[in-house]
């Protein structure tokens, strides 16, 4: 992590009240392809690491059971919050959060996260979704900034100080080293992209091998 949790927390906090102005064409797009790929159904817990305003959580929150927000932005995260009462949502929370410490223990069957992992080293994003695997959501559906060929050092589209992309390689072999398929790559830029996972085995399959037996 080029900076420390701390640190990345406050310059959220800082630019928590602008940050939905300021995004990029691409950061929507990759928006909407995750809310498109996660696609809840109305049983479904989604859990949405990063969430940031909670521009994930909130469109999927009319269709899933339940929606859970993590962040380290506390400032961010009132932003959420304001929205959800705006919209009078009821099945949404957010409290705080990382990647490898997500604080949450209950079932997950979707889990989301948009332009928020490439905040981490590539060792610290290979255990960052080993965490996720350990929770067992059905589907992983990641949108980021990551690299689909060699960046141009002149025109690098993120910011090297507080930003640390993966290939699209590192990223996949992750996914499959922690027991995840990958079964969708969305190309929004040459730095820019979704990546659609899914669990080897779910709960529900451990349950009716058991049953079977």
């Amino acid at each position: 992590m080029t900076k420390s949790p701390e640190e990345h927390a406050a310059r959220f906090d800082e630019k928590a009240a602008s940050y939905d102005e300021s995004k990029s064409p691409e950061y929507r797009t990759c928006a909407d392809l995750v809310v498109e790929h996660a696609n809840p159904s109305e049983d479904d817990i989604v859990l949405d690491l990063g969430t940031g305003t909670g521009a994930i959580a909130l469109s999927l929150a009319a269709d899933a059971k339940r929606v859970v927000g993590r962040d380290i932005s506390e400032a961010m995260m009132d932003e959420a919050r304001a929205k959800a009462d705006e919209r009078g949502l009821e099945n949404v929370s957010f409290g705080h959060g990382t990647f490898r410490e997500p604080d949450y223990d209950g079932e997950v069957d979707v889990l989301t996260s948009n332009y928020a992992l490439h905040h981490l080293s590539d060792v610290e994003k290979r255990e960052a979704i080993a965490t996720i695997a350990a929770l067992e959501p059905r589907t992983f559906v990641l949108g980021d900034v990551m690299f689909f060929g060699e960046p141009d050092p002149d025109e690098p589209y993120y910011s090297p100080e507080v930003d640390d992309p993966a290939t699209v390689g590192v990223l996949a072999d992750a996914f499959t080293d922690a027991g995840f398929s990958l079964t969708a790559v969305e190309q929004v830029h040459e730095q820019v992209g979704v990546l659609v996972a899914e669990r080897a085995t779910t709960r529900a399959d451990d349950t009716d091998a058991l049953d079977s037996a």
